[in-house]
Formats: structure tokens, C-alpha cells, sequence
């Protein structure tokens, strides 16, 4: 149980709304909200802003932890506890673990990785060891002769989200061919032979696999009740399959007229805030600040950069003339939170979890100051 606490002279970010004010909480709960001055015996936060909890619902980093250089495997506990203090330090108090399922070229996972892997998590959680409150993110490369047996392990323990990934050359996020050799061929350092080699092997994984894979991998979600996503949609034909599908969450879709048709389904766009930082995609494919002018951005992920996803957001208040604060936190707090399910947190709102971050700004910069998860301070 957590004591009462409550956070005076802040800016609170509201759903809607910067103001100045306070908040209270007790036993892991927001119980009262106030304007202006607070009770007294408040911590007084100097003017600092405090916004919900940042929910990561995609990060890749995790990945870098367990392969820090190539050939090196680091032991999965430890890897895991490192992972989890970077994603605390950086605001983020609910993230969704990306693990993937079934073998791509550029990661071959160990033999039960997976399923070592989630263990992990869960003990270490169970063991009260992790800071955030973390969830389990299957990342399916549904071409691959292995990812159903994969997924159907990770099952055997705990899955919360499911995305559809084809990795394919040619098609979705590399719809040049052209554009796939540069990337890969500069990112493996194979030969021009060798690239050849590999598109006739993908290309033949797809023709075998990629329809009969993506109906059992939908099923399986349909019967556990687990979010779907759909990865790097391009074309209308992808979100057609996708609303077929009943995909909650398009994942960093390559076009405009992708990302637009995903929108007006429903389907919650996501795109990744390193994409916003940087000015654009690093494969080359439509920018997520583009999606956000056009009305058709619903939700920044940090990819592969934990520190991108609350300057992401800030960002988009800075570039958008109009866009407001407030607007670009629901990317990244009350959004997410409710593509996946998770209507107890993502705002600041009497009965929401607890789940707060102090942060100050310097020089437009937003720096995190304390994290508290249902009203314990974790970092």
C-alpha cells in the first residue's frame, strides 16, 4: 500500500488542457484534482509539468540489451533489469515488450528464446524487480517457417499484443526493391549476389507461408482476446486485409494514403517519435510530423530510442503551429492506453492509476525528473 501523496504547484496535463493546479493520490490512485494553490503539506514541484505515465506500446530496445554487439548474447535477467531502469528513466511507466516470433534476416533468435525471455519478465516482475509495468509484445514475421510454433509457445505463458510483420523485398516497408538493397546491403554488408540470393528466398517464404500464417495468427488472437496490430501497411489492399482482420493498431504505415484509410477505420496510427525527431523515416517512407498535420496521427512509439517518445511528443507541439501540448501527450499517454485495452491509466483523472511524471523544461527540452507507477516513485 502507498501513502498519500500530493503534488503542488505543477502545470498538470490534463486530457485537454495545461492548467495550474495539483493532484492527490492514495493507495496507488489519483483521488482529487485541483486548480490553483493546493493543500497544504504538498510537495511543492516549482512550476514543474506533470503528465500521465508514458505507455510504450512497440519498443525494439530490448533487443539491443539482449544483443548488445553482434554475436554477443547477454545473459537474459540481466539484459531484462537494465532495459527496464532505461525505459523507467525515460518516463515510461507501462511498456509492451517487442519479442519476436519466427526468424528474419537480420535476427535469429537463440533456441526458446521466447519463451526464456517472457519468463523473465514475469519472474522479475513477480519478484517486484521492475520499475515499469511491463507487457509482452509478439512481433510475428508471419513468412517464417517458425513463427507459429514460436507464438504458440509465448502463449503457453503470456502474450498482450500481437503485430503482423512481412519483411518481404518489395513490399511494405521497402516497396523499392532498389531501396531494400541500399538498406540491407549497407546494414549486413553483403554482396550484390548475395542480396539476390536472399530476395529469391524471402520472395518463396511468402509465396509459402504468408496467407495460411496470418489467418492462424489472427485466430489465435480472436480466441485468446489479444490486440492485433498490423505492421508497415503501404497500400489500400493492406488495410483492407487489416480491417478484415479486426487490427486495432496500425504500426508505422508507409504511406499517406495507408496511414488515412487505417484512421478513418479506426485502426489507432502509430508511428515512431525517433521518425518525428529526426524529420522523417530512416527507410525513406512518409513522415509521422506529415501524418500529424493531415489529422491522421494517433499514437508515437520510441521504436528503438526510449528517450524519442516524450521529446516526440513535444516536438509535435513545437512543429505544429496549433497542435497544443496537451494534444501531443494523448500520442503518447491516454491514446495508447486505450488501443490496448488499458482504460485505468493515460490520464490524469480521478479513479486512473497513479502513474505520473514530473517533468521540467529546459530550453524547449523536456527533462524527466521523478517517475512514480501507482504512486511509488520508481526512478
Amino acid at each position: 500500500m502507498t501513502r498519500e501523496l500530493v503534488f503542488g504547484n505543477a502545470k498538470l496535463a490534463l486530457p485537454d488542457e495545461i492548467v495550474e493546479g495539483w493532484v492527490a493520490t492514495n493507495d496507488g490512485i489519483i483521488v482529487e484534482i485541483g486548480r490553483g494553490a493546493a493543500p497544504r503539506g504538498s510537495m511543492d514541484l516549482t512550476g514543474d509539468l506533470v503528465i500521465p505515465g508514458l505507455i510504450e506500446l512497440h519498443t525494439d530496445h530490448l533487443e539491443t540489451h539482449l544483443r548488445p554487439r553482434p554475436k554477443v548474447h547477454w545473459p537474459e535477467r540481466s539484459a531484462i533489469l537494465a532495459f527496464d531502469a532505461q525505459i523507467a528513466a525515460s518516463g515510461i511507466t507501462t511498456v509492451f515488450d517487442c519479442i519476436r516470433a519466427g526468424r528474419d534476416d537480420d535476427y535469429s533468435p537463440v533456441v526458446n528464446e521466447i519463451s526464456l525471455v517472457i519468463g523473465y519478465i514475469m519472474q522479475a516482475a513477480a519478484e517486484g524487480l521492475l520499475r515499469a509495468d511491463h507487457r509482452v509484445h509478439v512481433r510475428c514475421e508471419v513468412t517464417s517457417d517458425e513463427v507459429l510454433d514460436d507464438t504458440r509457445k509465448a502463449l503457453t505463458q503470456r502474450i498482450d499484443l500481437i503485430s503482423l510483420m512481412d519483411h518481404t523485398p518489395g513490399a511494405r516497408q521497402f516497396t523499392s526493391l532498389d531501396a531494400w538493397r541500399i538498406y540491407y546491403g549497407g546494414k549486413s554488408g553483403r554482396t550484390a549476389a548475395d542480396l539476390e540470393k536472399l530476395i529469391e528466398t524471402k520472395h518463396a517464404s511468402h509465396a509459402r507461408n504468408y496467407a495460411k500464417h496470418r489467418r492462424a495468427l489472427v485466430a489465435l488472437a480472436r480466441e485468446r482476446g489479444i490486440v492485433l496490430a498490423s505492421h508497415d501497411d503501404a497500400t489500400p489492399a493492406h488495410v483492407d486485409e487489416s480491417i478484415s482482420d479486426k487490427v486495432a493498431i496500425a504500426e508505422f504505415p508507409t504511406s499517406a494514403e495507408a496511414a488515412r484509410l487505417s484512421h478513418e477505420a479506426g485502426i489507432d496510427v502509430m508511428m515512431g517519435a525517433p521518425n518525428v525527431v529526426r524529420g522523417g523515416s530512416h527507410s525513406g517512407n512518409i513522415a509521422a510530423e506529415t501524418l500529424a498535420r493531415n489529422g491522421h496521427l494517433d499514437i508515437l512509439s520510441s521504436d528503438y530510442v526510449p528517450a524519442s517518445l516524450l521529446l516526440g511528443a513535444f516536438e509535435l507541439a513545437r512543429l505544429i503551429e496549433g497542435y497544443g501540448l496537451a494534444k501531443a501527450l494523448r500520442t503518447v499517454t491516454i491514446n495508447p492506453a486505450r488501443a490496448a485495452g488499458l482504460h485505468d491509466r493515460g490520464a490524469i483523472e480521478v479513479g486512473k492509476r497513479a502513474d505520473l511524471v514530473r517533468v521540467r523544461v529546459v530550453d524547449g527540452l523536456p527533462v524527466v525528473r521523478d517517475v512514480y507507477r501507482e504512486g511509488r516513485r520508481v526512478s
